[in-house]
C-alpha cells in the first residue's frame, strides 16, 4: 500500500512545529485584521492575535486560498501517493466544500474527510488518521472510517464575556447588555455541526460545573460509556492557560482516569467569543 500524507489546517490547534512532529501538514489559515492579511501560527501569534483583538480591531476569517491548498497537494503527491485532508467542521466553515471540490481533479488521490470536527476533537482527528496510515490503510480507507466517527464527539465552552457574540451578531446587543448586567456565563456546545447556546451560569465555578456534569452525561448517556474508557477528554481555552490548568486539575478529579491534553481553541473560534473561554472535549478512542 502506498504512502498516505496527511493534511489539516490550523483549527486544529496543531502548530507547525507540532506538525513536524507529528508527521502531519498544517495549512495555515487566513485571518483580516483591520486591512492586513495574517497567517495563524506563521505570522500571528497567539498573543499578537489576542492584543489585536482586545484593542478593538477588526477581525475576519477566511478560508485557505485555493492556490495554497492545491500547491500543498501537488507538493505532497510528488513524495506520497494519496492524502487524506481533514478540514474544519463543514458546519462552520465553507472550506471543507471548497476541498471536496478541488479534490476532484485529482482522480481519487485526493480524500477530504468531512468528519464535523474543530479544534482538539479535529486534532483528534488528524492523530487518529495517522495511526490508520501506519498501519496501511488507504486514504479511502481513513475517509471511510473517520466520518463514521464523525459525530461521536463533544464540546462545551464557557464563554468569559458576551462582548464578542454580541460583535459576531451571533446575540443581540440588547441580550448582550442583560447578559452582562447579570454577569452571565454562557456554556455553548459544538456537537458537529455548528456553535450552538447550551446553558446559562452566573459564575465561571457554576459554568464549570455545568459543563462536567454535560460531559458526564454524554459519557453515560450518549456514548454508551459511563466511565469513558474509550474517550479522549481534552481541555482547551482562548488566552488564559493558568485557568485552564486549574480546570484541567478540576476535570481530573471527576475522570481520574484520563490524562487531558490542554490546547489553546483555534483562533477561527476564537474570535467569535474572546479570551478567558474555558471549554472541555471529548471524542471517541479509535481501536487502531
Amino acid at each position: 500500500m502506498g504512502r498516505v500524507a496527511v493534511v489539516t489546517d490550523s483549527n486544529s490547534g496543531i502548530t507547525q512545529e507540532q506538525a513536524k512532529e507529528l508527521d502531519v501538514y498544517v495549512l495555515p489559515m487566513p485571518f483580516y485584521i483591520d486591512g492586513e492579511t495574517f497567517f495563524e501560527d506563521v505570522n500571528l501569534t497567539q498573543e499578537q492575535f489576542y492584543q489585536k483583538l482586545t484593542e478593538g480591531g477588526e477581525i475576519t476569517t477566511s478560508m485557505p486560498a485555493v492556490g495554497d491548498v492545491t500547491e500543498l497537494w501537488d507538493q505532497l503527491l510528488e513524495k506520497y501517493d494519496e492524502i487524506v485532508h481533514i478540514p474544519m467542521s463543514s458546519g462552520l466553515s465553507s472550506s471543507c466544500e471548497t476541498a471536496l471540490m478541488l479534490s476532484q481533479d485529482y482522480d481519487g488521490r485526493v480524500q477530504v474527510v468531512n468528519n464535523q470536527r474543530i479544534s482538539v476533537t479535529q486534532r483528534r482527528s488528524v492523530m487518529d488518521a495517522g495511526r490508520l496510515a501506519e498501519q496501511g490503510m488507504s486514504a479511502a480507507e481513513i475517509k471511510e472510517i473517520l466520518e463514521r466517527e464523525k459525530f461521536e464527539s463533544s464540546i462545551y465552552i464557557m464563554v468569559d464575556t458576551l462582548k464578542y457574540l454580541k460583535k459576531g451578531g451571533r446575540i443581540t446587543p440588547a441580550a448582550a447588555a442583560l447578559g452582562t448586567l447579570l454577569r452571565l456565563k454562557p456554556v455553548l456546545q459544538i456537537q458537529g455541526e455548528k456553535l450552538d447556546a447550551f446553558a446559562k451560569a452566573r459564575t465561571v465555578k457554576q459554568a464549570k460545573s455545568i459543563m462536567i456534569e454535560a460531559m458526564k452525561n454524554d459519557f453515560k448517556n450518549r456514548f454508551g460509556d459511563e466511565n469513558g474508557d474509550n474517550m479522549y477528554l481534552d481541555i482547551a481555552y482562548t488566552y488564559d492557560l493558568e485557568a485552564a490548568q486549574q480546570f484541567e486539575r478540576e476535570v481530573n478529579e471527576v475522570f481520574p482516569n484520563h490524562k487531558c491534553i490542554v490546547n489553546p481553541l483555534s483562533l477561527s473560534v476564537s474570535c467569535h467569543i474572546g479570551p478567558g473561554a474555558l471549554a472541555v472535549a471529548s471524542s471517541h478512542k479509535l481501536e487502531v
